[in-house]
């Protein structure tokens, strides 16, 4: 057992430093996976210090409990296809966030009977683990419930439902307050929780599917602040330091990705962001222009004969798990002297940072990746754009048309390519629920089919020519 303080807060320290380091890596695709490791290196310091504290007791209990948390997340680790990712990522945040209200309501229910064990700054700290806590837990869920398509992705909204969060919210805060003031009964931390689970609920029903990467991000955060606030409920700084560290990156992820959707944070936490409303945009006008089909023979000689190849992947692609397909016809067309590159948009996807992983994992070189800001300017001097599954961050209406729901949204800009092929199983609208002018262009063709399916004919047609 460790009982010298000096040793304690040297491994401690060298926890956080790992934490730091590891967001620091993790910044980059390149550089991720020894983030990923250092982050685990970190914990395991922490969890091996924690243990090893004077007090610890229930060895069988925490063994047990290990045990299934190191079962379960291998098996989720090594089972969970690449196209999952955003749902389990949803789920075990929302793990992170109920375990942080378990321990407030544990730490109440030990110190609340026994006059004068509680203080004011744990009792603060207790209610606060334990509200945010358990609204990043029942939004997580519900999230991951729409990612998994348990149930409908689109918003679930229903008359007054403002009000009816804003009654939650004040009746949770009520009683928040009547824990600090120091009401007798444990009927207030339950209260507190109960009426927290359900405004996660209903927080995250109206959120659509294509706001999900905001979602996620906003969750993350609220899970790292309940970390934090448990932190200071066990008065255990390195608890404090990593929900401060989750929190703030979860934060700023939140504003980066709101920016990417044009949504602000007022949109995003009372908005009730993501409906879609009937009769937004412009009506479209017949000017005589038309969808052109095209067949993967006609694509594979667009490519063959191609300079600079942009592939835009999109949700799409994910869905067909067509990854390694796409990075096979990206080597046939290296090999014939052409530039190929990936033009990621932030929200292209279910979670931040979706294409990347998705990619990477297919082992696209990471300089291949090209973030929004840095491929825009290239796509003037591109000769095809090939967009896999994307559509509203491809919409130029986003530029153009002040009416439309997704207008100041930050696109990619591919309607300025030379040649335009778009592949999508239908005319069918992306989570925006709007028409795409792109698919009108006079540059544009549309190659309709699975992704996966029209890929593996470009690659056979490729190799013919």
């Amino acid at each position: 057992m460790i009982s010298n303080p000096n040793v304690i807060g040297l491994l401690y320290l060298a926890t956080i430093v790992c934490f730091i380091l590891a967001l620091r890596f993790l910044s980059s695709p390149r550089h991720a996976r020894r983030g990923n490791w250092i982050g685990g290196v970190g914990m395991l310091i922490a969890i091996g210090t924690t243990l090893s504290l004077d007090g610890i007791g229930n060895w069988w209990l925490i063994i047990l409990g290990g045990a299934i948390g190191t079962v379960v997340g291998v098996v989720g680790a090594r089972t969970v296809k690449m196209t999952a990712m955003p749902q389990m990522v949803a789920l075990f945040n929302g793990v992170g966030g109920g375990a942080a209200a378990l321990v407030a309501f544990a730490e109440f229910h030990r110190l609340a009977p026994l006059p004068g064990k509680i203080g004011g700054t744990e009792v603060v700290s207790i209610v606060l683990s334990a509200l945010i806590g358990s609204i990043s837990f029942a939004g997580s869920l519900i999230a991951f419930a729409k990612l998994q398509e348990l149930i409908g992705g689109r918003p679930i909204v229903f008359p007054g439902q403002n009000v009816v969060n804003g009654a939650i919210v004040a009746a949770a805060a009520a009683a928040g307050l009547a824990a600090i003031a120091g009401v007798q009964g444990q009927w207030v931390i339950v209260l507190l929780i109960a009426l927290a689970l359900t405004f996660g609920v209903m927080f995250v029903l109206p959120i659509g599917g294509a706001d999900m990467p905001v979602v996620i991000s906003l969750l993350n955060a609220f899970t790292g602040l309940a970390a934090a606030a448990t932190g200071f409920v066990l008065s255990n700084t390195v608890l404090i330091v990593a929900g401060a560290l989750v929190g703030a990156s979860g934060t700023l992820l939140t504003l980066l990705m709101g920016k990417a959707m044009n949504r602000s944070v007022t949109n995003v936490l009372f908005g009730a962001f993501g409906q879609i409303q009937a009769g937004t945009g412009s009506a479209r006008v017949d000017d005589g222009r038309t969808v052109r089909a095209t067949t993967p023979e006609d694509v594979a000689v667009q490519l063959s004969f191609a300079r600079k190849v942009v592939v835009v992947p999109g949700y799409g692609l994910a869905v067909a798990q067509a990854q390694h397909d796409v990075r096979q016809l990206a080597e046939l067309l290296e090999e014939k002297g052409i530039d190929v590159a990936y033009a990621i948009h932030p929200v292209a996807g279910r979670m931040p940072g979706h294409m990347n992983v998705l990619l990477a994992e297919a082992n696209v070189p990471y300089d291949q990746l090209k973030e929004m800001d840095e491929i825009n300017p290239e796509f003037p001097q591109t000769d095809v754009a090939l967009v896999i599954g994307a559509n509203d961050v491809v919409n130029p209406a986003a530029r153009s048309d002040p009416s439309s729901p997704i207008y100041g949204m930050p696109i990619l800009d591919v309607d300025k390519a030379q040649s335009v092929v778009v592949m999508k199983r239908s005319m069918a609208p992306g989570f925006a629920g709007i028409d795409n002018d792109l698919f009108l262009e006079p540059q544009t063709t549309m190659l309709f089919g699975n992704a996966k399916d029209s890929i593996v004919k470009l690659i056979a047609a490729v190799k013919t020519l």
